[in-house]
């Protein structure tokens, strides 16, 4: 589910869970592994891709429903902030490359990467829990403020808007435009063009400026406990399972 690649001291991490990179436990899981055995193998920056069209559809909502115990629920969201963590924490630069839609899950692996580099054309980006029926916990939030500032992403979070790419590029959600087949080595250029500076000041200086993406992940700003309790109530259910029906049409 994740297919590795490396060059000149840099790992591409390509999620390949078809069609469309949906983040199951198993899916969620390897990706922690693979940004921590990047990270032990000496890379000195990663590239995270997803597949052409769709960077990842977010957490796999029909592997959700179907799960009847509230502890199934709960290991399943802890798979994913652990992957978030992980890309968050990591001591070398992370680079998104969104080469389709990144919705929800999506964007907040995207929102915990360094740089973002979106496809051109009609994909979207963005936190649409509100309009499946979830509340985006503080910390979450938190990662959309410290891209697109306050009072955007209060707009943006209450109306769970998904944006265009070019919208995305003009708010500050995504960095850079490429055309689809070329985003991924767009990220590769940004990190080949960061180290080539002095390797110690940038990352000291980057662990400074992204001491906050770590603590936005912290369990006190997430609250999964109320969150997986909002997920049963029953106006939750019935956006998740609509969405569920739209997706299968």
């Amino acid at each position: 589910m994740i297919e590795r690649s490396r060059h000149d001291g840099i790992h591409e991490l390509r999620l390949a869970r078809p069609p469309v990179n949906a983040l199951d436990p198993t899916l969620c899981g390897l990706l922690r592994e693979a940004v921590d055995r990047a990270v032990a193998d000496g890379a000195r920056g990663i590239v995270l891709s997803g597949a052409p069209g769709v960077f990842s559809a977010g957490l796999d909502v029909p592997f959700l429903l179907q799960l009847d115990r509230t502890d199934q629920v709960r290991a399943a969201w802890d798979a994913f902030i652990e992957a978030a963590r992980a890309l968050a924490r990591s001591p070398v630069p992370v680079a998104a490359a969104l080469t389709g839609h990144a919705p929800a899950g999506g964007c907040v692996l995207a929102l915990c990467c360094d740089y973002r580099v979106m496809a051109e054309g009609d994909f979207r980006i963005g936190l649409n829990e509100t309009q499946v029926g979830l509340v985006a916990p503080e910390g979450i939030q938190r990662l959309m403020r410290r891209v697109v500032g306050p009072h955007r992403a209060e707009r943006l979070l209450v109306g769970g808007e998904m944006v265009d790419a070019q919208r995305a590029l003009a708010i500050g959600l995504v960095d850079e435009l490429a055309p689809a087949e070329d985003v991924p080595q767009r990220a590769h250029a940004w990190l080949a063009g960061l180290l080539a500076l002095p390797a110690r000041p940038v990352l000291a200086t980057r662990a400074i400026a992204r001491a906050e993406v770590v603590e936005a992940l912290r369990p006190e700003l997430l609250d999964l406990d109320n969150f997986i309790a909002s997920w049963t109530e029953p106006d939750t259910q019935a956006a998740l399972k609509a969405l569920v029906v739209r997706l299968g049409k």
